[in-house]
């Protein structure tokens, strides 16, 4: 048996779990990466990131590495529910404002680089067998003889997660309803049914024969396909393990886009279903739970990815703190705290998305979706959409009385003794950062490590005159001028950051 010790054994190496791994990695936390898969899984899955995720991602300089392989073609808004109008990111003050679309694998290539560029360790073909927690940390056996003593584990091992089974942690929610196939496929041939080009999504959808489809381009000959049948469920029919056939897959692209549409090809393919579910608690001791791991939905608005790499922003400051003895008391319990409620409004609306967007609607469904089609027309229903799918509405329920408090900040220019900048560089070594843009923060100041005191001028009015803002980017504490400053911010650096 061979065995090891690390600080955080984190199980599952698709995005959420890398995310956790660099983030860790990057605060000097020991850091195993456990994976059952022998190698790169290339199965179609999600990769669209939306605008709070590219923020993130930029903040670590991880963003322009995967702009770089995206999908060529025009930029395209992000949906509700397939319904033909656009979510306009303009309200929210963002410089992404469409999705990035590239293939998931490619996401986790670039994370996996990263974080063992910076020491974190990644073991593939080893699938947890056990998982044992006591009160001073956490036992895991996998295959291949391994057997890693660990201070902490993080499942982030999907939806049918081996260490929620094995710990016996519940998993309440709704069964899926029907299954539908995701596949990445070349055309030989196509019919003038087939798009030609990227649009917005209510553009790429057509229901015929049976069934219903989404053709999306990815350039060349290469189109991504998503189909399912209409009427739900086939009690006889394929399984979610059951591999997809290309005569399948035949079937629905004649039946959708007619019998000049001729498959070329198939290079990867899976199931889904609309099965939403979301564990109790995302900490059960020393074992805490990430992405699909900790939270299932339907696939509308390209959420999951998103949701789990958010996780892993939120969770992976306060573990790193809580590892190396600097954490405030029940930081790491503020993960639950904060990002369960967030998931739980994503299976939330993507319960309403499912209703709206059912290829086969009643005569009261088609009503309400006409009706709320002009809704999302006008301009403030729209903000308020947009702000749930693009996760730029989100606020955290941070302790303090400033209007600020909880909130993201939009990546401001600003300008420093150095010259010029952009919010969004001050956060590349994963600390938290005192902005100073109103000359209000004390020149005697002694701030404990991890804590950059940054002291800019901002054309923008960011709202306060010195934002403590946390690793992940969200103002923990502001002050409008000197005397509240000095008065409240090393208290708020022990209470929201760090002890020292």
């Amino acid at each position: 048996m061979n065995e090891i010790e690390t600080d955080v054994v984190v199980v599952g190496a698709g995005p959420t779990g890398l995310t956790l791994a660099y983030e860790l990695a990057l605060a000097g936390v020991g850091t195993l990466v456990l994976e059952k898969l022998p190698s790169r899984n290339q199965q179609v899955k999600g990769g669209a990131i939306h605008a709070r995720t590219a923020e993130l991602l930029e903040s670590r300089g991880l963003l322009e590495a995967m702009r770089n392989r995206a999908f060529p073609g025009p930029p395209v808004g992000a949906n509700f529910a397939l319904l033909p109008v656009p979510l306009d990111t303009t309200a929210w003050d963002t410089r992404h404002p469409s999705p990035i679309m590239l293939p998931q694998w490619e996401i986790e290539e670039v994370l996996e680089e990263r974080a063992t560029a910076l020491g974190a360790r990644v073991r593939r073909d080893a699938a947890v067998t056990a998982v044992e927690a006591d009160d001073d940390g956490v036992t895991v056996t996998a295959d291949g003889g391994l057997r890693v003593r660990a201070r902490y584990v993080v499942a982030c091992d999907g939806g049918r997660s081996t260490v929620r089974k094995k710990l016996g942690m519940p998993f309440p929610g709704r069964p899926g309803t029907f299954l539908a196939v995701l596949a990445d496929i070349r055309l030989s041939a196509v019919s003038p049914l087939v798009p030609r080009e990227r649009g917005h999504i209510s553009t790429l959808t057509r229901r015929a024969n049976g069934y219903w489809a989404m053709l999306i381009p990815l350039g060349d000959d290469r189109y991504r396909l998503t189909f399912g049948h209409d009427g739900g469920a086939d009690q006889a029919g394929p399984t979610r393990d059951t591999p997809v056939g290309e005569d399948e897959i035949t079937a629905a692209l004649r039946a959708v886009y007619g019998e000049e549409t001729v498959l070329g090809g198939v290079d990867n393919s899976s199931r889904f279903s609309d099965a939403t579910r979301q564990v109790e608690r995302y900490r059960d001791g020393r074992v805490l739970f990430a992405g699909d791991a900790a939270h299932i939905h339907p696939a509308l608005g390209a959420q999951g990815l998103n949701l789990g790499v958010q996780d892993a922003f939120n969770l992976g400051w306060k573990l790193a703190a809580t590892v190396q003895g600097r954490a405030p008391a029940g930081l790491l319990d503020s993960y639950h705290a904060e990002r369960h409620p967030v998931a739980a409004r994503v299976l939330h609306h993507t319960a309403a998305q499912r209703v709206l967007a059912d290829p086969d609607p009643s005569e009261d469904v088609a009503a309400l979706r006409d009706i709320f089609i002009d809704l999302m027309r006008l301009p403030d229903t729209n903000r308020h959409l947009t702000g749930l799918i693009s996760g730029l509405a989100l606020r955290y329920d941070v302790p303090g009385t400033h209007p600020l408090a909880g909130q993201r900040v939009p990546d401001a220019d600003l300008r420093t003794d150095a010259g010029p900048t952009r919010l969004s560089a001050l956060f590349g070594a994963g600390h938290a950062v005192l902005l100073d843009v109103g000359g209000v923060v004390p020149a005697d100041v002694t701030l404990p490590g991890r804590v950059d005191l940054v002291r800019a001028k901002c054309a923008t009015d960011l709202g306060a005159g010195a934002l403590l803002l946390r690793p992940d980017g969200y103002v923990c504490w502001a002050a409008d001028d000197a005397e509240a400053c000095r008065a409240g911010l090393l208290d708020a650096v022990a209470e929201h950051l760090t002890t020292g």
